[in-house]
């Protein structure tokens, strides 16, 4: 627009003063600034772009082959244009990178008519997580320089890729574990297939229950016990608090930490015992519909409205899978894990507090922390004073911060085991067994 402005002025004091061959000159230069503009415009909307991918779903350790086509559908010769495919800037920049780059993905090319270049690159998932691939974007203009347009050429693509699973070391159902069954502090229900003694008869007991050995023996009415139900299956509780990691572990304890709730998840799955996920984090698409996805910003204007941004991650709403059995139920954990994320809204002890109700009497509750303030510890107390049976599994590297946490949870009572990789995780639940 200032070219325009500044050609204008110098043919309006070219007129007045009658000077001829500065009027041809910008006449020229007038034309050829409308022309480029309108090239460039026109190039841009002939362009078409097609994305094709492998997955939509994947492990870690997986490859995405990504291939873009974009199509000059145009008559006119697109002379440059400059295509780039956006990836996450948090995935790449993070130490260890979530996201390993195989090929090229910024190209620049000269398309003819009715012409195409394509662009080809590999993706390999380092980390679980819900990952954006792309949007394209296409840059292009005049033979001069002195029009660009940029245009986004595709929308997004987006992949989830899975935790990582890792199996649990040998059970014994009998045993006292985190997940193991253990009698109930109230006899919520009573398992018919396990007596545990006899008592007189009482009116309104069925004829089912009664004792005819013992009946006969004594000549008098006798009815069985039962024993109480077991506690079978678990709800883990994760932390996921953005205080809860420090900056120096990161992002390896956290992901320690979704990694054991993924396999404790798939063994209490496999032992087809109920299982559920309750934690603080935040969904990734959720996040993705309420604030749109990730664009790519190349103007100062732009880059700095972004940083000036408040982004405050202050979910205060935790995310739910019910505790259940199901053959959907591991699935439902898993694509949960996938996305979830940090944040610094829900802290662990409001969490408690907010699904409590929520939390089956009949499961071990399993805590997953990074971190145990007293707050925390007394939130673990309060359930296990409610009746519920709780343990608890720490994601501690340092020597005296396990150790302050250790004390504060067993001065509540509650089990503790420790894990500092992903070895201690396969290895867990058989210390406990072992106990």
């Amino acid at each position: 627009m200032k070219w325009y402005v500044g050609v204008i002025i110098l043919l309006i004091v070219a007129l007045v003063l009658q000077l001829g061959l500065l009027i041809y000159a910008l006449g020229v230069l007038l034309a050829l600034l409308l022309i480029s503009r309108f090239l460039a415009r026109v190039w841009m909307e002939n362009l078409r772009v097609r994305r094709k991918c492998n997955l939509e779903s994947a492990q870690v350790g997986d490859t995405l082959h990504v291939q873009v086509t974009v199509q000059n559908d145009g008559r006119i010769p697109v002379p440059w244009v400059l295509v780039e495919d956006i990836l996450p800037r948090k995935a790449l920049r993070q130490r260890p990178p979530r996201l390993k780059v195989k090929g090229k993905r910024i190209k620049l090319a000269m398309i003819g008519s009715q012409g195409k270049a394509t662009l080809k690159y590999e993706l390999e998932f380092q980390m679980r997580g819900y990952y954006q691939v792309g949007p394209l974007t296409l840059e292009g203009g005049d033979l001069f320089g002195l029009h660009r347009r940029f245009r986004v050429g595709t929308e997004p693509h987006f992949v989830l890729v899975y935790p990582k699973v890792l199996p649990l070391k040998s059970y014994d159902i009998a045993s006292r574990r985190p997940i193991g069954e253990i009698r109930l502090m109230h006899k919520l229900y009573e398992d018919p297939t396990r007596i545990g003694g006899v008592r007189l008869y009482q009116m309104g007991d069925p004829l089912n229950r009664v004792h005819w050995r013992a009946t006969a023996r004594t000549l008098v009415l006798h009815s069985k016990i039962y024993e109480p139900s077991t506690i079978a299956g678990a709800t883990i509780l994760l932390d996921f608090h953005v205080g809860a990691y420090h900056a120096r572990g990161e992002p390896y304890r956290s992901e320690l930490a979704v990694t054991a709730a993924a396999s404790l998840a798939n063994a209490l799955f496999q032992m087809n015992q109920q299982v559920g996920l309750i934690t603080n984090g935040r969904d990734a698409s959720e996040r993705i519909r309420l604030e749109g996805w990730d664009g790519d910003y190349r103007t100062r204007q732009a880059a700095k409205q972004k940083a000036a941004e408040v982004d405050p991650n202050d979910r205060l709403q935790p995310l739910v899978v019910e505790t259940r059995r199901g053959p959907e139920q591991l699935q439902r954990i898993l694509e949960t894990l996938a996305r979830v994320e940090l944040t610094d809204g829900l802290a662990f002890p409001e969490l408690v507090v907010e699904t409590s109700h929520r939390m089956p009497r009949d499961a071990t509750i399993i805590a997953l922390l990074g971190d145990v303030t007293p707050e925390t510890a007394l939130a673990l107390g309060n359930l296990r004073r409610q009746g519920l049976a709780v343990s608890a599994i720490l994601m501690i590297f340092e020597e005296k911060p396990y150790e302050a946490a250790y004390a504060r949870l067993a001065a509540e009572g509650i089990e503790v085991r420790h894990v500092r990789d992903e070895a201690g995780i396969s290895d867990m639940c058989e210390r406990q067994t072992l106990r």
